[in-house]
């Protein structure tokens, strides 16, 4: 589904990502672990099209999108959490997930998921927003803003789910809730690439893989 060819980054005139290849398969949740300033965060934001130079190549589904602009990258089917979260402070969490929200194009025999539908769908899995859609995000705690994070990037359908350090600061018992929701969309097949250092996701995942200043510190599997 994603494959990551000898990608190298800079910053200006500091590189930062050094020749890193990686692959990530249809369901398959991988978790990409590493120090700060690894170079974990400028891997996610040079997948989807943030922030650094870039050279090398990055396969979406097949098709080389490294020269693509971040919002097409997202309409093939990338969706990025990023570790900031950037939501829409001022607006309440309805709002939040409304303005991301697409219809996906069905695939052959498949019958269109309505708005309506895919939001039902993220407030199952992260129930406690059922009981915020009139709350303002800058209102809730940094574990609810997270789960309002990754469930705003759900509404745009993505196939394969970047997130950017997702249990970072926050509270224990929410970041078992987010590790269950995160393990039941690979259930139903979503991909999911995580920098993460919390082991709670690293214990679950089809692979580790670790960044060592800009380079993997082993071959990929």
């Amino acid at each position: 589904m994603l494959d990551v060819q000898n990608l190298s980054a800079w910053y200006g005139a500091a590189q930062a990502l050094f020749g890193v290849s990686l692959r990530v398969g249809a369901g398959e949740m991988v978790v990409l672990e590493g120090l700060n300033g690894a170079g974990k965060s400028t891997l996610l934001q040079s997948v989807i099209g943030l922030g650094p130079r870039t050279q090398g190549q990055v396969l979406f589904q097949g098709t080389p999108i490294e020269s693509w602009p971040t919002h097409r990258r997202a309409q093939l089917g990338l969706g990025y959490v990023p570790e900031d979260r950037r939501l829409f402070a001022d607006l309440s969490v309805l709002d939040n997930l409304r303005v991301a929200a697409r219809v996906a194009t069905p695939k052959d025999g498949q019958v269109p998921i309505t708005v309506a539908q895919r939001q039902e769908q993220v407030l199952e899995l992260f129930p406690a927003l059922r009981a915020m859609l009139k709350r303002r995000a800058a209102e809730m705690s940094g574990g609810e803003q997270q789960m309002l994070s990754i469930a705003r990037t759900l509404m745009t359908a993505p196939s394969l789910l970047l997130l950017d350090e997702p249990c970072e600061g926050i509270a224990p018992l929410l970041v078992e809730s987010i590790r269950d929701a995160l393990l039941a969309l690979r259930k139903q097949g979503l991909a999911l690439l995580i920098a993460e250092q919390n082991a709670l996701l690293a214990d679950h995942a089809d692979r580790v893989i670790t960044l060592v200043a800009g380079q993997l510190s082993e071959p990929v599997a």
